[in-house]
Formats: C-alpha cells, structure tokens, sequence
C-alpha cells in the first residue's frame, strides 16, 4: 500500500472572505508602524524606557478593529504607566485614534466611557506637562482634541449605519422585483394555459356534439377530429410551459419540446387554426395581407392567440351555423388584427371561459404588451368585432 499525503484546501466561503479580513489588519498595521516611526526620533525616545511605552501605545492598534475596547484599554493603561513614570511622548495620539475606533465600532455605553476616560487623561496631562499658567488652555486643547476623536467615530458609525441600510434597502427591492417577476411570470402560465385548453376543449365539445347527429359513415372522421383536436392541445399546453421556462433548464425536455420553443405558433398557423374551427362547425375565412416574416416572433404568438380567444369565443357563444372572418396585416412597424363573425351572441356578453375570467381581459393585457389597444363589442346589426392593431417594436 502506497500513502498519500492529503492535501487540505480552504473551503471557498473561507477563501472569498479572506481578502475581508486580511486588508484591514495590513491597513492598521500600516497606521500602527507610520505612527511609530513619526514619533520616534532623537530627543523624543530617551532611553529603554520610553522605546518600551512607545511600543505599548502604539503597537495595540494593529488589532483596533477586531477588539476595539480592548486596545483602547491597553493603550490608556499605557498612557496612564507613561503619566506616572513621567515620560511624555507623542505616541500619546495612539490614545486618540483607539478612542475614534470605539466610538465607531463599540456600544455607546463603551464610547461614553471611553470619551470619559480620554477627557480624565487631558486633565491629568494639563496638570503634569502643561507650562506655568497655561492648564486650562492645555486641557482644554487635549479634551477638544478628544471630543474630536470620539465625534470622527460616531460619524463613521452612521455612515457605516447609513450604508448597512441602503444595502438593505437594495436587497428589499431586488427581493421585490423578483417576486412581482414570479407572479407576472405565473399569469403568463395561466394565460398560455387558459388560451390552449380552452380551444381545444371548445372544439372538442362542439365536434361531440356534431357526433351525436353525424351518419354512421361519417363518425369515424369526427372521432379522429376529436382525438386530433385533443393531441393538439396537449401539444399547446406543452409548448406553452416550454416557452416560459428558463433558456438555461432543459431538464425533462426532449427534442421535441425544444422544437416548440424555438418555433411558437405565429401567423403562419393560423391556417391550421381556422381548419380545426371549420371541423367543430364554425365557418372560418382567414385572409393575411403583407409579409408576416418581418413580424417578431413574440408578436406572432400574440396575433395567433388574439385570433385563437377571438373564434374561440364565436364557437361558444354565437349560435350554429355563424360564420367567421379572420382579416391580418402585416405592415412595417405595424399588425392589425381583426376578427368578426355575423352571429348575435347567446347570454349577457362574451367574456372567454364562463367565470374565467381570463378572455378578453387576457386579450387586453397581450395587446397592451406590444403597445395595442384592443376593441371588441357588437357590429352594426348581428355579430361580433374584435380588432386591435399591435406595434412590434413597442414590446418589453
């Protein structure tokens, strides 16, 4: 048996917080040294002595951040062993950036006792080294220079506060986006589905109808209609789930799903469209003028389903033997769509699926994607009109 010497690697939350946490204790490194090196120098460090307090005051700030209240202690010992000793240096301004440090970082209980104590070492400074006649101007300097400190803390501590909360803010937002995005994404679903299973369940039930009064010969062709009309919605409704999945998830998809979501019905189906309305007994004529290949294929699925609610609502509503006609231009920068029928309607009004909720408030919503204002009401005498003009350029 060989051995092998395992390797242990960070994990990689550890290796991305690394640089967090490494950058500010160089950077306090680097005030804790420069700080050393300008106080030190001839005249200013006497002896073993004063190069042994220098090093205590100055020193404890390479940890500042991490234990600010215990650096501050450390240091006031130190200044406070300098006081007795009677050795004054100017490492002293040690004193006051670990003062701003636990204004910045500690509770305000710690800031308030820290701000007490700088305050206390002023008066006893003023009182030790201060020239004949000059202590309250001295401990005046030394306290303003500490209530200096301590308010350049509190004023991190609310910017650093003010920016934790615009982060927060942010990630509400974002959160909020998101949301609004899954439910505008979940009504997309219901559209698709409500448009897909509803025609093809209309079709299906009026081809059984017919069923119950075709010939014996003729049965047969309206059973296969049926079973085609329902293969053909279950491939809607598959394609609309495919369409509004993630480009990136083609998990479950096969080849044929993927076909689907590259090419969605469009105006080139509609021929399609208006033949499985002619076999549920519904008279369809369709006529398109321009070329629809310039038309997004976004737009196209719209046009396909305006058409497809609009004669679906015929079939429902409008009595045997309507006639419908399906009329699409194609222009630049501009598609119309117009559908009428010269049925009168059954009931209180057209409205899509009874209770649905969904037809022609669908109808209102995919028009307005593409800048379009739909209209639909009764024509002059019998029938019905649905019309609305889309600009493809104007889609989300």
């Amino acid at each position: 048996m060989t051995g092998t010497g395992a390797v242990r690697t960070a994990p990689p939350g550890a290796v991305a917080r690394l640089p967090g946490r490494v950058l500010p204790l160089v950077a306090d490194a680097a005030l804790a040294a420069a700080l050393f090196l300008l106080t030190l120098g001839p005249g200013r460090v006497a002896d073993g002595r004063g190069f042994a307090l220098q090093t205590a005051l100055v020193l404890p700030l390479v940890w500042r951040r991490r234990a600010p209240r215990s650096v501050f202690a450390v240091i006031a010992a130190a200044a406070l062993a300098q006081w007795l000793l009677g050795v004054q240096l100017p490492a002293d301004a040690a004193l006051l950036v670990a003062l701003g440090t636990v204004s910045a970082r500690a509770p305000s209980r710690s800031a308030w006792a820290a701000a007490l104590v700088g305050v206390a070492g002023a008066v006893l400074a003023a009182a030790r080294w201060a020239p004949e006649g000059r202590f309250l101007a001295s401990a005046a300097a030394m306290a303003a220079a500490v209530a200096a400190s301590a308010m350049l803390g509190v004023n991190a501590r609310i910017r650093r506060a003010a920016r934790a909360e615009r982060l927060a803010r942010l990630e509400r937002d974002r959160d909020e986006r998101e949301r609004r995005a899954v439910e505008e994404e979940r009504a997309r679903i219901a559209r698709e589905l409500h448009d897909s299973v509803t025609h093809g369940l209309s079709v299906v039930v009026a081809l059984a109808d017919a069923l119950g009064h075709a010939r014996p010969a003729d049965a047969s062709a309206v059973t296969a209609r049926i079973a085609e009309t329902g293969r053909q919605a279950l491939a809607d409704m598959r394609r609309a789930l495919v369409l509004l999945q993630d480009a990136g998830d083609d998990a479950g998809a096969d080849a044929g799903p993927r076909d689907d979501r590259r090419s969605p019905p469009g105006i080139g189906q509609l021929g399609a469209l208006c033949e499985r309305m002619e076999a549920a007994g519904l008279v369809t004529r369709l006529r398109v003028d321009g070329e629809a290949a310039g038309v997004p294929a976004a737009a196209q699925l719209t046009v396909h389903r305006l058409v497809q609610e609009s004669l679906t609502n015929v079939l429902r509503h409008a009595p045997q033997g309507a006639r419908a006609e399906v009329r699409v231009s194609c222009a630049p920068g501009a598609v119309t769509v117009e559908v009428t029928d010269d049925g009168r309607a059954v009931g209180t009004g057209r409205t899509g699926s009874a209770g649905s909720g969904l037809g022609l408030a669908g109808m209102r919503e995919r028009a307005a994607a593409f800048g379009g204002v739909l209209e639909a009401g009764p024509r002059p005498g019998d029938g019905w009109r649905v019309f609305v003009r889309l600009d493809p350029g104007g889609a989300p």
